[in-house]
């Protein structure tokens, strides 16, 4: 049973333990201070080695920390007693690439088989911006993060392929400078930004209408500043057509045991 402790100050384990026990169904954007979220994709063996060699070749968007046993459920190097089948707010069901269904548990929907992907996710670097006094705006309103489908490709692997996904946070000229400094040092939770500026050069007809996530407003004197993101594999399982995969449902991450300060490359 999770502990009476302050929301800022749970611990991995105790939010896994709401989260299993569904006490806490919302994005997981802010919580386990200082400990690496990360994105989910499950599926069947069969296309676990076109998946790895998907995210091989495309690993601003799909930076992987850990993959499971087939029909295991538990990742240890990412913490010990972790249930993917429980762990996770919120899961997407795709069905022929279809989304058929989101629940908030998929023990029903396991099979011998599956096998589960954890990737890096922009969570991660969001605290090493906040600890150099970069406010993050999403994050201090409670809110998900921005999230759009671009104009720019995938490289593809077998039968997984799409268009890049992204993040965006707004920022004063000097902020997104130091933004760009600060994420590089983080590539296994996407890295720097993969652009800046215009969002129509990318594709994104309009800023204020994400594609998942809340609507976050640029003000007149900042810079759209745009991530790669983890939910790009789930454009990709579109295309890929696979008669069952499960993600999770964005901005609804596996929090883990992990100190983000671990990924750091420098």
């Amino acid at each position: 049973m999770l502990s009476p402790t302050p929301l800022a100050s749970r611990s991995p384990a105790e939010w896994r333990a709401a989260i299993r026990t569904g006490q806490h169904v919302g994005h997981t954007s802010g919580l386990a201070d200082r400990h690496v979220q990360g994105n989910v994709v499950v599926l069947p063996a069969a296309h676990a080695d076109d998946f790895l060699r998907y995210c091989q070749r495309n690993p601003k968007p799909c930076p992987v920390l850990a993959v499971g046993e087939p029909g295991d459920p538990s990742l240890p190097t990412l913490a010990a007693g972790i249930d993917i089948r429980h762990d996770v707010p919120g899961y997407r069901v795709w069905r022929d690439g279809v989304l058929a269904d989101e629940t908030t548990d998929i023990a029903a929907l396991w099979q011998d088989d599956f096998v589960a992907f954890v990737l890096g996710c922009s969570f991660s670097f969001e605290q090493a911006l906040m600890d150099e006094g970069v406010a993050i705006r999403h994050v201090e309103r409670g809110d998900n993060v921005a999230m759009f489908r671009t104009s720019i490709d995938t490289v593809a692997a077998g039968p997984f392929a799409g268009p890049l996904v992204v993040t965006m946070r707004p920022f004063v000229a000097a902020d997104a400078i130091r933004a760009v400094q600060i994420t590089s040092r983080y590539p296994a939770v996407h890295g720097a930004p993969v652009h800046l500026g215009d969002p129509a050069l990318i594709g994104i007809p309009d800023i204020t209408r994400p594609d998942y996530g809340d609507a976050c407003e640029v003000m007149p004197d900042e810079v759209p500043v745009f991530w790669a993101c983890g939910v790009t594999p789930q454009a990709a399982l579109v295309n890929a057509r696979l008669p069952l995969a499960i993600t999770h449902a964005p901005g609804k991450m596996l929090i883990t045991d992990l100190l983000n300060h671990q990924l750091a490359a420098f």
